[in-house]
């Protein structure tokens, strides 16, 4: 693909888990991958991973999107390929387990501006480009738990909630325009975020309650792809969100209280 003629997708959270998968996966189809995250030297790894496996031009940029001005950092320094960003994967996030009351006001100012404002800002921005040019995709990760209005990750569960509202009705607002907005809301993904010993971890990923990363963004972009509203992969998932539709709190209360799971949530 000649430079004048390079499409690229950006990806938040590149540098580790999900956001590494994406960036690995979409440069193999071609695309210049704008990788963006706060740890320099993860994106340094990715870089020369991208470049083994690909021949497109990409990009590491090392900015925190937690920062009340993120987006506006980010949208800055790539005034000069905005126009040619056909992919945004909004994947960045950060965990928030544990009881509402212990979190710190820093804390609870990092999720929500992580979660909605920078990539809401980032989607209107970069969608509306988009939309002027009939075609671009936006893939927005949520969470199982969005069905959830869960003891112990209420904080984490009510952005993701966000997300998915958003995302949807983006997709049927933007659908005649020629852009894609999908939603993914996995479960568990077998990252270093959950506190588990390796025998733990490969049941889980053997019974399917725990998915790969890769497995994750294999699924959601090809979902994206097929233009679809949302994708819950894997069982547990989908598990997951009946349960928040069809469980009584006295029984997510008890659920939360046996220790197993606790040791997935705190």
């Amino acid at each position: 693909m000649s430079a004048s003629k390079q499409k690229y997708a950006l990806v938040t959270g590149a540098a580790s888990g999900m956001g590494r998968s994406y960036a690995c996966q979409l440069a193999c189809m071609g695309y210049g991958v704008v990788a963006v995250d706060r740890d320099e030297a993860a994106l340094q790894r990715l870089m020369k991973e991208l470049t083994a496996c690909s021949q497109a031009a990409h990009r590491a940029l090392v900015l925190d999107l937690s920062l009340v001005d993120a987006a506006e950092q980010l949208m800055a320094q790539l005034a000069h390929i905005e126009s040619d960003i056909e992919v945004l994967i909004c994947n960045a996030g950060v965990l928030a387990f544990g009881g509402f009351s212990a979190l710190t006001e820093e804390r609870i100012a990092t999720v929500i501006s992580l979660h909605i404002t920078t990539h809401t800002k980032l989607i209107h921005r970069i969608g509306t480009m988009m939309r002027s040019h009939s075609r671009g995709y936006i893939l927005w990760v949520s969470s199982a738990t969005a069905w959830m209005a869960y003891p112990s990750i209420a904080l984490y569960a009510a952005t993701k909630n966000f997300v998915k509202m958003l995302s949807e009705a983006l997709h049927d607002e933007w659908a005649q325009d020629g852009v894609v907005v999908t939603v993914v809301c996995p479960g568990a993904v077998d990252t270093p975020f959950y506190r588990l010993d390796k025998r733990m971890r490969g049941w889980l990923l053997r019974m399917g309650v725990m998915l790969t990363p890769d497995e994750v963004a294999r699924r959601a972009l090809r979902a994206l792809f097929k233009g679809r509203k949302r994708l819950l992969p894997g069982l547990a998932a989908k598990g997951m969100a009946l349960a928040g539709w069809f469980l009584p709190s006295w029984l997510i209360r008890r659920v939360v209280r046996i220790e197993r799971v606790r040791r997935l949530l705190m």
